[in-house]
């Protein structure tokens, strides 16, 4: 017999928030990593919770490609050790000491790393909503990372996203389609520390804005 979805409406109550908030703020960029493996079926279940995050015209475009080859990982780290030291110039003084001393990744021991990618041919959705702002597109995969961050984080665990990459090469090493645009990077794994604080707030790279500043009205 096929059942029926629920469609009651749902609602939360005060722990549930609290919990939620919680999980919002302990939320963090994670790059250090312990190696010990993930349950596929734990991370599977995960890519699909994150595929019901919004889409635009619901085409969910994100295209997850799970990086297990070793020879594919060397790559990319490759790829960072070429685009963090190329950043590095960029800063000077005290700056640049303190950019060297950041730990940006974590690739060396995140047991799971996922390159994310927007598919931009796809056809899912007949193009609706995208046609004024076609970039809406790749923000809804922003929305499945940050919906697979937070569901990574109520498990225990840990996600670090690392952006200091060559788009071009990663495309390359993976061999992808050449319509997916790399979005993100991810690096998955059991966290070797926990901070409520973000990373880049502890070591003093900048500190947390308040958010007065950021709300306008017209």
């Amino acid at each position: 017999m096929t059942q029926t979805p629920d469609s009651s409406p749902r609602h939360f109550d005060e722990e549930f928030r609290q919990a939620f908030r919680d999980l919002v703020l302990w939320r963090r960029d994670v790059r250090r990593f312990r190696r010990d493996p993930i349950d596929p079926a734990l991370m599977h279940s995960l890519l699909e919770l994150a595929s019901h995050a919004p889409s635009v015209g619901h085409c969910q475009p994100w295209r997850f490609v799970l990086v297990e080859s070793t020879e594919r990982r060397e790559e990319v780290k490759s790829s960072f050790a070429r685009a963090n030291a190329r950043a590095l110039e960029k800063y000077y003084g005290e700056q640049r000491a303190q950019y060297a001393r950041l730990k940006l990744e974590g690739l060396e021991n995140a047991p799971v790393q996922v390159a994310v990618f927007a598919d931009e041919v796809a056809e899912e959705g007949s193009g609706l909503g995208r046609r004024t702002m076609p970039e809406t597109l790749r923000y809804s995969v922003v929305a499945a990372i940050q919906t697979l961050w937070l569901a990574a984080r109520a498990e225990g665990l840990g996600l670090g996203w690392v952006s200091i990459l060559e788009p071009d090469i990663i495309h390359r090493a993976l061999d992808v389609p050449r319509t997916w645009t790399l979005v993100a990077y991810l690096c998955i794994g059991w966290p070797v520390e926990e901070h409520l604080d973000p990373e880049l707030d502890r070591h003093r790279w900048q500190q947390r804005l308040d958010v007065e500043r950021m709300i306008f009205r017209r």
